[in-house]
């Protein structure tokens, strides 16, 4: 399906949420679960995982700049990044899935999203020792874009309004599930798995130019300084919220009339949305959750 095709796409209503394997979930996630599963991973493959609005599409776009910007430079101006990029579980009737477009990819390494917690990865990206970088974002902030994600894209259900989202969002009645448990997991397996790379937002919108260096190293890729400054360029905010093939402008599920798909792309902006006893509230069970991890999050820089 065409670029404009997918753009003029009608959705059905907004899917409900539902427990599926201890995850809350919606069927677009979960209708080709099998052939996901069973999905063959090659050992050069890179998986992008995040928990969803936590820079998924900042990291692979980088990726794909870093490994194919400068050889086939049409493929970043013309081709829209969710075919660059597969999203792994993605399965919309009308559109390829996540796995078609992953099956079809010619090009290597193969870069692939998913916002699966660690237990759903399939096992074939374990069993072929495949590096995987996963981005994770302060809860405060996470949950405000998700929030205004959920306005604006119509495979997610009604957001309702936002204290009764973020009582939601505390309960783990989201879409992926818990992000308390996605970013441990997360956390966890890397302590035991040297290729996964575990990288933070804040750092990310901090100093750029050093997690760029941090990704190289660990994907052995040399860029020559000319590169290196032109990647980060084309990943800086403005660039990518400008760059229709970057900024989801071309898919027809987000309403974009409601809110872009890249907002804000700030450290902070859960100011201007809690108010003072919501926050003294979401710190109290904050303290309770993560308890249990080593994890530290930055809400300013």
């Amino acid at each position: 399906m065409g670029v404009r095709a997918i753009a003029q796409m009608e959705l059905p209503p907004r899917p409900e949420l539902f427990d599926f394997h201890g995850v809350s979930m919606v069927h677009y996630f979960t209708d080709n679960w099998d052939n996901v599963q069973n999905f063959q991973a090659r050992p050069d493959d890179i998986l992008i995982a995040t928990y969803p609005k936590a820079g998924t599409t900042w990291v692979s776009h980088m990726l794909d700049l870093m490994y194919f910007g400068k050889s086939s430079p049409e493929r970043a101006a013309s081709v829209p990044i969710y075919e660059r990029v597969p999203f792994l579980e993605f399965c919309v009737q009308g559109m390829p899935t996540g796995v078609e477009l992953a099956d079809k990819t010619t090009l290597s390494p193969r870069l692939i999203k998913t916002h699966f917690p660690v237990q759903f990865v399939p096992k074939s990206f374990w069993e072929q020792n495949c590096r995987i970088i996963y981005v994770a974002r302060n809860a405060k902030d996470n949950v405000v874009s998700y929030f205004h994600f959920d306005r604006m894209n119509k495979v997610e259900p009604e957001p309702g309004d936002w204290p009764s989202f973020l009582q939601r969002f505390q309960e783990g009645k989201m879409v992926f599930g818990s992000w308390y448990d996605h970013v441990k997991g997360w956390w966890e397996k890397k302590k035991s798995n040297p290729k996964i790379l575990y990288l933070f937002y804040e750092d990310l919108a901090e100093d750029m130019g050093c997690e760029l260096d941090r990704v190289c190293n660990f994907l052995g890729v040399s860029l020559n300084e000319e590169d290196r400054s032109w990647v980060k360029q084309a990943v800086g905010f403005d660039a990518m919220k400008n760059n229709s093939m970057a900024n989801y402008s071309t898919i027809g599920v987000m309403d974009f009339k409601i809110s872009p798909f890249m907002r804000k792309g700030k450290v902070g902006d859960w100011k201007n949305h809690f108010t003072v006893s919501q926050n003294e509230e979401f710190d109290e069970q904050y303290k309770l959750k993560m308890a249990d991890t080593s994890l530290c999050f930055r809400t300013e820089i």
